[in-house]
């Protein structure tokens, strides 16, 4: 509508002169705040270098570079003026070059894009604050990390044959990669969530956190914690809403592949996530009087260690051979004993093995393999809570542990 009002450079010039004086003021109640002197101009300053920056580049071209070089060439000299008063911040200088980039935006692509280069200046410069903290538990290996998650996701996997490797082995070199890429995925938020986000919010936001990591890792961790603890409703809800969380990250990872099969399995694990949340908070409750501890300080760990991603790799292949074999001697009975065993094991591999692998085998097999597995590997964490923990809160989560794994087995054989 306003650009029926006026012409379509009057709105250019109205934006572009509006965004500098805005960048001005954010300019201005910066040196305030930090009580700086002799900065460069006003807030004026920066309305006129972008008014200059467009009207250049509507010139043309080498009028827009002649004016950059002359701010570029004012800029270096004050900045030499900082260096002799032993000042070297920078950050004046990028802002002032960027606010006279603004006509050229305008003119070579759009308002919009003008505007939301402006906002991202607004936000980098408002969020020294919030990184101040960051700074202090940041540790230079998250960028190795980093790395690595892209390595597999980025570089990795998209070179790799979607081909079936044997006819013994029934799934890809692709699958097996994605398998790792979703698993590493999963739990490298996880340990994001926990290290720099929720690192000191208690025993129940670990179990949580935990739970989308690895719930057998964190039911041992805490279940030792437990044992010298005194506050036995709350390590026993710690350890019970880990399973919870176990619960939807499993889901998660079967929408990743099957959505047939996760279809299947939606209600029962919804159903599960429902009630172990549900014990967790009672569990919870009753201990809300015990104060003495609130921090679970467990030890961080990287997730994307290369070693193993390969070794999940070779773990993934095995399963996928052994069900193949296990599926064509003894069928869907063979399976479920298979699925029983490997729940006292780490489940991932065998899960998505009967994710990506062309088996035949039906979704509904396929789903009561996976809730057996389940069920058993929550047998598993239930021995782990009572060995460990040996007091009244390895008592309690191991009975929760034990109940929910029969629960979990007993709902698979409905849907076979």
């Amino acid at each position: 509508m306003i650009e029926h009002l006026l012409h379509e450079q009057w709105v250019e010039l109205i934006v572009v002169v509006i965004a500098g004086l805005l960048i001005g003021l954010e300019v201005k109640a910066h040196s305030i705040s930090k009580n700086l002197t002799k900065e460069i101009g006003s807030v004026r300053t920066f309305a006129f270098i972008a008014l200059i920056g467009y009207v250049f580049a509507k010139i043309h071209l080498y009028a827009y570079l002649i004016g950059y070089i002359a701010v570029v060439i004012h800029l270096a000299l004050f900045y030499l003026q900082k260096l002799k008063n032993s000042k070297s911040g920078i950050i004046i200088f990028l802002l002032s070059t960027l606010v006279y980039s603004f006509g050229m935006i305008v003119v070579k692509f759009d308002i919009w894009f003008l505007l939301i280069v402006f906002v991202a200046v607004v936000f980098i410069s408002n969020i020294n604050k919030r990184l101040e903290h960051f700074y202090t538990i940041f540790d230079e290996r998250e960028i190795e990390i980093f790395a690595k998650l892209i390595l597999l996701s980025g570089v990795v996997l998209p070179l790799l044959p979607h081909e079936q490797i044997a006819p013994f082995i029934p799934v890809s070199y692709f699958k097996i990669w994605l398998a790792v890429v979703v698993v590493s995925l999963f739990s490298y938020v996880g340990y994001i969530l926990k290290k720099y986000i929720f690192s000191d919010k208690g025993y129940l936001i670990t179990g949580i956190l935990g739970g989308i990591y690895s719930s057998t890792a964190t039911t041992i961790v805490l279940a030792k914690k437990a044992s010298a603890g005194n506050t036995p409703h709350l390590f026993a809800a710690s350890i019970v809403i880990a399973t919870a969380l176990m619960y939807l990250r499993l889901l998660g990872i079967t929408y990743a592949f099957n959505f047939e099969i996760a279809n299947i399995l939606l209600l029962p694990f919804l159903i599960f996530t429902l009630i172990t949340a549900a014990i967790a908070l009672f569990f919870y409750k009753k201990s809300a009087k015990d104060t003495n501890s609130t921090s679970a300080n467990m030890q961080d760990t990287n997730p994307l260690e290369l070693s193993t991603a390969f070794l999940f790799a070779f773990l993934f292949i095995i399963m996928a051979v052994l069900t193949h074999f296990v599926l064509n001697r003894f069928g869907d009975v063979g399976l479920n004993i298979l699925s029983f065993i490997v729940g006292f094991t780490d489940i991932d591999p065998f899960v998505l093995s009967i994710l990506s692998s062309k088996f035949t085998v039906t979704p509904s097999s396929a789903a009561t393999a996976i809730l057996i597995a389940t069920g058993s590997n929550n047998i598993l964490k239930a021995f782990y809570s009572y060995l460990f923990a040996k007091n009244q809160a390895g008592n309690l989560s191991a009975i929760t542990l034990l109940l929910l794994g029969i629960l979990t087995i007993s709902s698979g054989f409905i849907y076979e």
